[in-house]
Formats: C-alpha cells, sequence, structure tokens
C-alpha cells in the first residue's frame, strides 16, 4: 500500500503544531467532538435542503467508545462523512479547513452551527496518540475508506466497511510515560468530566458507555448483592440555559445552574440575561455573588468570564471581557464572532471583544444601579460584600472610571443605621449646606466619638462615616459630586463659622498670641500651628490638618510596608469656652509646655493615632496632678 506524505508541509511544522499550539493535552477530545459536531451540522443542514424533514437531533447522536485492551478511544459520528479525495483534502493538509469553507459558503444560515474554523483542531489528537485511523463513509457512497497515520511518516488510504454514513475516528494511545499518563483518557469518568467541561451544550447527544452498579436480582434482601453493568448514558446538556427563552426559565432554573457551573453554596443575588444582536451578536449569563470568595481581595483571585463560541468552552475565565472594578462578576459569553486563534484557546484583541467588555460594563452598572433604587436590601447585602471593589474602581487610574461608579457607591451615616448614596445625601443636604461632610475612623461608633462632630449635629448636617482604608484616597480622587465638594470634618478650613465667631476667634488670637506661641514652641515640629476654634463645644481640643494630607491617610501610608514614614501638617485646635482653657491662660511656661504635651497626646489617642512616648505621656500627666 503506497503512503502518502502531507502535502506541502514538513515533518517539523507538523511537530510544531501538535507540541506548541494547545496548552493542555486533553483539548484534543473538544476538537475532535466538535469536528463530529460540524460534520453532523453539515448532514443535517443538506437535509433541510432537500426537505428531509424527518431527521431529528436527537437521533444524530456522537458516541465515545473505550477499549482499555487495546488501548484506543474511538470517536464516532452520524454526520456527512468523506469521500477519499476529502480525505485527501481535509486530513493530507495541515491547516486546511472544510468546516471553515462551509461556513463561509452558508454563512447566513441561522440553524447550523459550524465550530471549528481551521484544520489543525483535528492533528491535536497525535498529542496523546501514537496512531490515527480516520474510517468513513460520505453521504450517498455505498462504500468507506481509511485513514491512517502516525502523524510523522505521512498516511495512507485504503477502502473499509461501515454500515452507516459517518466517521469513526480511532485514537491509539501512547504509552504511559513519567510525566504523562495516557491512559487516563481511557477511563470514563475522566472522558465524562472532559466532556461536561468543554463539549456540554454541543446539540447532538454525546454517548458513552458508563459503569453503574444495581442490586442483584434474587438476593436476600438482608444481605444484598451488587453487580456492575454497562449502560450507554448522554454526557452532555445539549441546550445551554443561556440560549434558552426567559419566559422558559424561572429564579430557581438560574440558581440552581450558577451553583453547580461555579461551585457555590448560596444563591446569587442577582442574574442578568441577555441576547444581544447586531454588529455583534452573543449570549451573557451573568451572576452577582451574594458573598466574596475567601480569596477575592486578595493576588490570587482571577477574574473573567467563561467564553464559549457556539456552545464550546474556550476560555475558562476571560479576563478581557471584566474591569477590575466589576471582577465579582460570575458568569460565560457565548459568541460566534470572536476572532480564535489557530488553537481557539486564545482570542485575538479584536473589536467584537472590545464590543462586548463595552456593552457588558454598561449592563452590570445599570443593573446595580436598577438593584439599589427597587431591591434596596439586595443591594446592601451586595454592598457590604464587594463595595470595597467600586471604591478602588473609583480611586484607581487618575479617577477614570469614577463618573461610571459613583453612584453605586454607598456610606453609613453618623447617628443613623441607614446607608446612603451619594445623590441620596445631595437629595437630604440643607439648603446653607456648602459641602458633603465625611469623618475616617476604625469604626462608626468611633467616628461618632470625635469632637469634631458636635458643631456639625448642631447645625443638622449628615456626615458620612468613612471606615475603609481607601476611602478618603478615594474622596480625595471623586473630589466633588454633582457640583457639591467633599469635605473632611477635620480639615483646618471646616468653615462652619458666622462672622461673629470669625471675629471672636481673631481677637482671642491676639490677646492670647503668647499662649499659642508657648503650645507650638512645647510641641516643636509635631504640629504646624496651635490655634483657637468654634467647631467644638465639650471638649478642650482636637487635631486638624492642612492640605491634601489629613491623618487618616497618614495612618494608612505609614502602614506600607518599605514606606518611608510621612506626616500630615497638623493643627492642634483648642476650645476656649472650655475650663481647660482658663488654666492655660494662668500657666507658667513650664506648665504651659506640659499641658501642651498633654492635650496633643489626647488628641493623638482621640484619631487613633499612636503615641511616640506613652512612658512620657503618663509621666507628665502624673506631674500635673501633684
Amino acid at each position: 500500500m503506497e503512503k502518502k506524505q502531507f502535502q506541502a508541509e514538513s515533518k517539523r511544522l507538523l511537530d510544531l503544531m501538535i507540541h506548541s499550539i494547545y496548552s493542555h493535552k486533553d483539548i484534543f477530545l473538544r476538537e475532535l467532538i466538535s469536528n463530529a459536531s460540524d460534520a453532523t451540522d453539515k448532514l443535517y443542514y443538506h437535509a433541510m435542503q432537500q426537505g428531509q424533514t424527518g431527521i431529528l437531533r436527537d437521533n444524530l447522536p456522537i458516541t465515545i467508545t473505550i477499549d482499555k485492551d487495546t488501548r484506543t478511544l474511538t470517536v464516532s459520528d452520524h454526520g456527512c462523512g468523506m469521500s477519499v479525495a476529502e480525505m485527501e483534502e481535509n486530513l493530507g493538509t495541515i491547516a486546511h479547513s472544510g468546516s471553515l469553507q462551509f461556513k463561509q459558503q452558508n454563512d447566513k444560515q441561522d440553524d447550523i452551527d459550524i465550530i471549528g474554523q481551521f484544520g489543525v483542531g483535528f492533528y491535536a489528537a497525535f498529542m496523546v496518540a501514537s496512531k490515527v485511523e480516520v474510517v468513513s463513509r460520505a453521504q450517498g457512497a455505498d462504500t468507506a475508506n481509511r485513514w491512517v497515520s502516525d502523524g510523522a511518516d505521512g498516511y495512507t488510504i485504503e477502502p473499509a466497511e461501515r454500515a452507516e454514513v459517518g466517521t469513526d475516528i480511532i485514537l491509539t494511545l501512547m504509552p504511559d510515560s513519567e510525566g504523562d499518563k495516557y491512559s487516563e483518557f481511557l477511563e470514563p469518568y475522566r472522558i465524562q468530566e472532559l466532556v461536561k467541561k468543554y463539549s456540554d451544550y454541543i446539540r447532538y447527544p454525546i454517548q458513552m458507555e458508563m459503569p453503574r452498579s444495581r442490586q442483584k436480582e434474587g438476593c436476600d434482601p438482608e444481605k444484598p448483592e451488587w453487580e456492575e453493568y454497562m449502560e450507554l448514558t448522554t454526557l452532555n446538556s445539549m441546550i445551554p440555559l443561556w440560549r434558552k427563552s426567559k419566559s422558559e426559565l424561572k429564579d430557581e432554573d438560574y440558581n440552581q445552574f450558577y451553583k453547580q457551573k461555579f461551585f457555590d453554596y448560596q444563591d446569587p443575588i442577582h442574574h442578568i440575561h441577555m441576547y444581544t444582536e447586531g454588529s455583534v451578536t452573543y449570549h451573557a449569563l451573568l451572576y452577582i455573588p451574594s458573598h466574596a470568595p475567601m480569596n477575592y481581595y486578595t493576588k490570587d483571585y482571577e477574574k473573567g468570564l467563561a467564553l464559549y463560541s457556539n456552545g464550546v468552552l474556550i476560555m475558562d475565565k476571560c479576563a478581557d471581557l471584566l474591569p477590575d472594578y466589576f471582577s465579582f462578576v460570575r458568569g460565560l459569553v457565548d459568541s460566534a464572532d470572536l476572532s480564535l486563534n489557530i488553537s481557539r484557546e486564545l482570542l485575538q484583541h479584536d473589536r467584537h471583544l472590545k464590543l462586548i467588555a463595552g456593552a457588558l460594563e454598561k449592563k452590570i452598572k445599570n443593573e446595580l444601579a436598577s438593584m439599589m433604587k427597587n431591591k434596596r436590601e439586595d443591594y446592601e447585602k451586595f454592598f457590604q460584600a464587594f463595595g470595597l471593589q467600586l471604591k478602588y474602581g473609583a480611586y484607581m487610574d487618575y479617577g477614570m472610571h469614577k463618573d461610571l461608579l459613583q453612584d453605586l457607591l454607598m456610606y453609613h451615616t453618623a447617628d443613623s443605621d441607614k446607608m446612603l448614596s451619594l445623590a441620596e445625601y445631595t437629595e437630604q443636604m440643607k439648603e446653607e449646606q456648602k459641602y458633603i461632610y465625611y469623618a475616617c475612623g476604625e469604626t462608626k461608633a468611633k467616628i461618632e466619638l470625635l469632637p469634631q462632630m458636635e458643631r456639625l449635629r448642631d447645625k443638622g448636617y449628615q456626615v458620612l462615616c468613612l471606615t475603609d482604608s481607601i476611602d478618603e484616597f478615594c474622596m480625595k480622587m471623586m473630589h466633588d459630586y454633582q457640583g457639591k465638594e467633599f469635605k473632611s470634618i477635620s480639615d483646618d478650613d471646616l468653615d462652619l463659622e458666622t462672622q461673629d465667631e470669625k471675629e471672636e476667634i481673631e481677637t482671642l488670637t491676639k490677646e492670647y498670641q503668647s499662649v499659642l506661641d508657648t503650645m507650638k514652641q512645647a510641641l516643636g515640629e509635631k504640629v504646624t500651628a496651635v490655634q483657637f476654634t468654634s467647631r467644638l463645644k465639650s471638649h478642650p481640643c482636637c487635631l486638624t490638618t492642612k492640605g491634601m494630607l489629613s491623618l487618616e491617610m497618614e495612618k494608612v501610608l505609614n502602614q506600607q510596608p518599605g514606606q518611608e514614614k510621612i506626616h500630615a501638617e497638623r493643627v492642634l485646635e483648642l476650645n476656649a469656652e472650655h475650663p481647660i482653657f482658663q488654666k492655660l491662660k494662668t500657666a507658667n511656661q513650664d506648665t504651659l509646655a506640659k499641658y501642651a504635651a498633654v492635650l496633643y497626646a489626647q488628641a493623638q489617642l482621640i484619631e487613633g493615632l499612636p503615641l511616640e512616648d506613652p512612658v512620657a505621656y503618663a509621666n507628665t500627666v502624673c506631674e500635673l496632678l501633684v
């Protein structure tokens, strides 16, 4: 029998293709099943053209057969088959694709899915097989033919027997080696796993004999005996949930699919089911989880949506489909319009992918906004889990995405159990209120105790409680909301005083400048200034800051490993109405310096800042008590 060589391609090209294009050997099964589906689609399409309406997809199964004795794995279909000429053309020339040609000729047909677009998928079989046989009988032919190759020295074609139209691809698996255990592909449950992973939504039944156990007939019920048997089983779901009409599905269907697909024990908080036609056509099924995974806020978390092409899994996690700030979204996209590379494992970065990603971003934003408005309890639960990610999104890239995300942000307010969005805060602002006020602290309870809160309470102004380390950075980056500037209650220029109060402070400053100077001199570089304030009522003093760097930002930045210590421009503000000021007025310089140290230390403690020398502070307090 004459052995023919692969046309135009060398053994080196074949070796490169087999060993370099695909990243995982188990991809071979996806490729063979996809080819079988293509061939069946062609048969189905031709039958429809000829008016043969009795053909049903369920009667055109793709069958997988395992023979451990001969180490063979066979993939059989009832598709259109191949003639000798087609074997020469499709199998004898690497990178020739009959599927691509058929797709181009019938591109406007809606009821035909051609998965394979490249001619190399078949050759993935040589990653696991030492020999590949293809027995095929073409539609309309009376005889079959057998194509055989070891992937290196060309191929042979000879007449063969096959009772029905279709194709058998028989792989003789390589022997196991130290690094590769090819015998795994002779295990039924491993094959079932690969079918579910890559080919679960092929539109034809994928069937295989699976081991089962049952109780033997006639055995003692009290001492049952069991026997093993094989049962022909359909391994794939065939019809993807996302391709069904929304009217066919209930929340329970979506939730069950989510828990099975993404291995979550809780129902998602929301789902998004969409189908889009236009410059790019795709199905998408997205989920908002009800809780964050354990590793979500770590570098180990991998974002992305599962990507399918006509129901065939291309990538487990396509990161390009989700921006980082929506990385909590789980789900999938299925499109036939994507430009895949030769192995179908990677995407070319084309405009279709960008169009889908852009549309998904807008859809997710709109769905979250709708949830905030119409399902407030659900949204607040979502925000507790993933709000931090939205805040990072508004801050990152120099605030590039703040306009998209700021309406989704929520904050607790002081003296209230409610969370407010920025829009809700501005709607409730007092007519004379200039700023959106916020305060930073470890907890809402601690924020409510800050001395600076008293004056704002008197005016009836709401204060946003910022308890996440990113919060103030985000506020600084956003700067304002709908023209209302964000203002920390610890800024030295809070601008709450009336004109009379400002004049009174000027008078006090002139009268007691020597007291302020002595205290500033005692504190040295610890503070930029010591000054009077009208923002306090029952407290003797507080710390505020000048400039962009606040006390909270100082704390966060100084916690970074390897960070050179930085200091905000601190201002010690005094309440001239407090009884302690009466002591300051009459104290000598030495005592006044001690009071300055104690008041400054107490202001630090209130702000949650560490004392540089706790022992010195304790000793100074004792000296003043004596």
